[in-house]
């Protein structure tokens, strides 16, 4: 499912359905499973970077892990991820790509967060096979 939370910037949701299922059909990793997507404004991001992370800034993309547990057992479900809009606008012009594709390199980067990657204790794991599934994907920079 993807929804769009925001008003900032004018994007189809539903325009990314198709990718969502590529990911899917595409990261081995996800196996099948399922995730949502939700598009925010910077504003709501800060609050949940803050809520999260401890860090009050906005940030590009967020991901939340499912845990199953005995009131939400659904093994199937992989997490949500959340996007500023705002921030993939400022970083599609900043990197010469469209709007589209920074979405969708956000999308692949949180769902790769949501299969238990971290760039920030790895030792470059999830970098490599980020631009490795960009390459798949055909949505290279």
């Amino acid at each position: 499912m993807i929804v769009n939370l925001q008003r900032k910037v004018k994007i189809e949701a539903s325009a990314f359905n198709g990718f969502a299922a590529a990911l899917t059909a595409t990261v081995e990793d996800i196996a099948m499973r399922h995730f949502s997507v939700a598009f925010v404004s910077d504003r709501r991001m800060k609050e949940l970077n803050k809520l999260f992370r401890g860090k009050d800034s906005t940030t590009d993309v967020l991901s939340f892990p499912n845990e199953p547990d005995e009131f939400d057992p659904d093994k199937n479900n992989l997490g949500d991820i959340v996007i500023s809009v705002e921030q993939a606008a400022k970083q599609s012009n900043e990197n010469g790509l469209s709007l589209e594709t920074e979405i969708k390199q956000l999308m692949l980067h949180g769902v790769l967060h949501l299969c238990g990657y971290d760039h920030e204790t790895d030792s470059g794991e999830m970098n490599a096979r980020e631009l490795e599934l960009r390459k798949t994907l055909n949505i290279e920079g």
